[in-house]
């Protein structure tokens, strides 16, 4: 895996791995005392480094690539200045991950802490696999003001603090630069305007298809960002329904057709195949995500990277982050419970370190530390302040993928209106939310 959080070691473009994340079916089997019976884990933490007996905490994240140096790095870092506690790292493929986590820890054989995407605190929140960590967070005196805008949160479930971010991640204009040298194109595009007439210069270079369109992965994280531009909202809040299907739904995802539409893009852009295209210099301009930075830099593309261009009325992109969780195995014994805290607090303080996995660190302090103010993705900075996250809706990575993904893939592929494509999987998503907060207790 390049440094993209959703890929396996074997496959640098492989994307199946986020897709069941996202999915998040393997979570709806029973675990732990079911929802409405949240453990509280172990009270008291004071903030103070660990110093009860000498213990090993299991840590399982899924950084299996580009990013796991990174990771490795910071675990061999904190054990060597924590002589009470040692972390046995299981790096895990994310699709593994989340299948393995509910039901290793009911068995009492899973992690003490570990890392989860922010999409994913609620789903087991509300399945009893994490407990909350607001001791943490208030020892630490950690706030919404310490972080990232909008990243603090959706890591809340219920009234309580599951998660305490470690990155955001986006996704961001990449562009080669070689082809815009040979079109005259001085700036990277800013808005919709200047996206096409940069379109027009490259093909009349050469450049046949200068900005493939995907109709699969990235594809709805194209859509996500698109409607926020144009001021929609995907879900409601309190996960009641799907709101995509509205102007600002039409208007992204007619957008985003009208490229195949111009001749900007071939007709069928299959998963990933628009990256392996931009890292090989056959198409000019491509949106993905930030963790294919370590990846470009391996492959010697000559690239840009920016912030997304304005189509809509303002400035707006999907994300997601990494969060540090604590299980409800840890939080039954007061000493690992405190220990575990001890690595999340930590873990989180040295953020900026994180940058190298080529990601953007949540903490605002770590941003301006040199290890992100050097770094490629300190490019898309002005992005941070404009980031969106799904709301934190048990359940609700299984609905997108047979919901909003279809109608993406439907309307980009041309078999269906936008229109159509999202009233459809609207209606089925709102249908499918409602079971969900019949399943997890709305």
């Amino acid at each position: 895996m390049p440094s993209n959080p959703f890929t396996s070691p074997t496959s640098a473009l492989s994307r199946r791995g986020f897709l069941a994340v996202t999915a998040g079916s393997l979570l709806v089997a029973g675990c732990g005392s079911g929802p409405g019976s949240q453990s509280q884990g172990v009270g008291g933490f004071s903030g103070k480094p660990y110093n009860g007996p000498k213990l090993e905490l299991a840590y399982w994240n899924g950084f299996t690539g580009g990013d796991g140096p990174a990771m490795q790095a910071l675990v061999k870092k904190f054990v060597g200045s924590h002589d009470k506690i040692q972390i046995k790292n299981n790096t895990i493929q994310w699709t593994d991950f989340y299948q393995r986590l509910p039901a290793a820890t009911k068995a009492g054989k899973g992690p003490d802490v570990g890392a989860m995407h922010l999409d994913q605190l609620a789903t087991n929140a509300a399945r009893s696999v994490i407990v909350p960590l607001d001791d943490l967070a208030e020892a630490l005196d950690l706030s919404e003001s310490d972080f990232a805008p909008s990243v603090w949160g959706p890591g809340i479930y219920k009234d309580k603090r599951y998660g305490i971010p470690l990155d955001v991640h986006t996704i961001a204009m990449y562009y080669n630069k070689d082809h815009f040298e040979k079109a005259g194109i001085s700036d990277a595009p800013t808005d919709a305007a200047s996206l096409d007439d940069a379109c027009k210069k490259l093909q009349a270079a050469g450049i046949k298809y200068p900005f493939w369109m995907p109709n699969q992965w990235p594809a709805h994280l194209m859509f996500l960002s698109l409607l926020w531009q144009f001021g929609g909202q995907p879900y409601a809040e309190d996960g009641s329904e799907a709101t995509y299907d509205d102007a600002a739904g039409e208007k992204a995802l007619s957008w985003m057709r009208e490229q195949v539409d111009k001749g900007y893009s071939p007709k069928a852009v299959d998963i990933d195949s628009q990256y392996a295209a931009f890292k090989n210099g056959k198409n000019s301009i491509t949106w993905d995500g930030i963790w294919q930075i370590n990846d470009l830099e391996a492959a010697g593309t000559n690239y840009g990277i920016a912030t997304l261009p304005v189509i809509g009325d303002e400035l707006a992109a999907w994300a997601n982050s990494h969060n540090f969780f604590m299980t409800k195995q840890a939080a039954d014994e007061t000493n690992r419970a405190n220990a575990a805290k001890t690595f999340i607090g930590w873990m989180s303080d040295q953020s900026s370190a994180w940058s190298k996995a080529g990601m953007i660190p949540a903490r605002n302090s770590a941003r301006k530390e040199g290890a992100f103010t050097g770094s490629v993705q300190h490019g898309i900075l002005d992005q941070v302040d404009h980031l969106h996250f799904l709301p934190p809706v048990p359940g609700l990575g299984d609905v997108q993928p047979k919901t909003l993904e279809v109608a993406v893939n439907t309307a980009v592929l041309g078999k269906q209106s936008p229109e159509a494509s999202l009233s459809k999987a609207a209606n089925n998503a709102t249908e499918l939310m409602k079971q969900n907060q019949q399943k997890f207790g709305a």
